[in-house]
């Protein structure tokens, strides 16, 4: 799904139907905001009433949502949902949703892993990506996390998520250097990310060094943007631009060429200290091609926008991007 393009109903009607299939056995939830009125928690209700197992990761350290937080914890857990009140010394940011069901005598799960909080109000105001998957490999992993927020002492391994802060930079440093070898052999090579917020000092030298190896980087940044493109010698092929239009651009979108295949993630986490060290965030692989293509012609069709996009550059000048002559 792509918010607000496509409806957030549709995942209200996925939660309210597993809360009264009877097959469904167990439905699992992060949240860090929610609507004040939330149908989302609303349905988790229903669903603990319908005798299911329902798990709800509260996060209360959600900047400016605390007081909201806090009253869903008690009318949750009076209506007999587990509540989970976040992790001790780490801040649940990731948007996971797992719905377990009972198919000749196995468990069967589907997943939703998205960029943005299941939140019906600012799915109508925000950008963001969202995938509902029944991939095994990719829901047998969205389990495992949420057996970390019960057990926080067991940490597994991961081989298709990528999970702060357990993985945090090394995954993305692995495929950024990819890229510059790829560079160096003559061949073509880019990173292209979109993100609220790209301040992490230690990725900002990874991706200087790919653009001096001759990685074409791309960055579509909303907000806090610490690396400087456009720098002889130091980020020549580095170009970064700032969007801001008719909805708030939140949708968090990693695209590594990978020698014409490109490797592409939706994430929950920008790329800033805090959400490497500090914070559980779930970035998910795009395996679907048509879906992967699709993810890379929204990147293209908004890095190509002459009409709410700014450009970072040294000067910090902030200057709009104008369309060529007679474009």
């Amino acid at each position: 799904f792509h918010y607000p393009y496509h409806s957030f109903g549709s995942f209200l009607d996925f939660l309210r139907e597993a809360a009264i299939d009877p097959h469904v056995t167990h439905i699992r939830l992060t949240v860090y905001r929610v609507a004040p009125t939330s149908s989302v928690l609303n349905a988790l209700s229903n669903a603990a009433r319908n005798g299911k197992h329902v798990l709800a990761v509260i996060e209360l350290l959600a900047r400016f949502d605390e007081e909201n937080n806090l009253e869903w914890v008690d009318r949750l857990r009076e209506e007999g949902v587990e509540v989970i009140t976040g992790v001790r010394g780490l801040k649940v940011h990731s948007k996971l949703c797992l719905v377990t069901r009972r198919v000749r005598q196995q468990d069967v799960h589907f997943a939703t892993i998205g960029t943005g909080n299941f939140n019906e109000d600012t799915a109508r105001l925000y950008t963001d990506h969202c995938l509902m998957t029944a991939n095994p490999k990719l829901t047998g992993e969205v389990l495992r996390v949420f057996d970390f927020f019960r057990n926080n002492y067991k940490v597994s391994p991961y081989e298709q998520l990528v999970v702060s802060p357990f993985q945090a930079r090394r995954p993305w440093r692995r495929l950024i250097r990819r890229e510059a070898r790829l560079a160096r052999l003559g061949r073509p090579a880019c990173v292209w990310l979109k993100l609220n917020n790209l301040a992490d000092p230690k990725l900002i030298e990874e991706l200087y060094a790919a653009g001096r190896a001759g990685v074409q980087v791309r960055l579509i940044v909303r907000s806090m943007q610490a690396l400087v493109p456009g720098v002889p010698d130091v980020s020549d092929h580095i170009e970064a631009i700032s969007l801001v239009g008719r909805y708030l651009e939140h949708a968090r979108v990693l695209i590594f060429g990978n020698g014409g295949q490109p490797k592409v993630f939706i994430t929950s986490g920008d790329w800033m200290a805090r959400n490497f060290d500090g914070r559980v965030e779930v970035a998910c692989p795009i395996h679907d091609r048509a879906l992967a293509e699709e993810l890379v012609g929204i990147f293209r069709l908004q890095w190509e926008d002459t009409a709410n996009a700014r450009v970072w550059d040294p000067e910090l000048s902030n200057r709009r991007r104008v369309p060529p002559p007679g474009g």
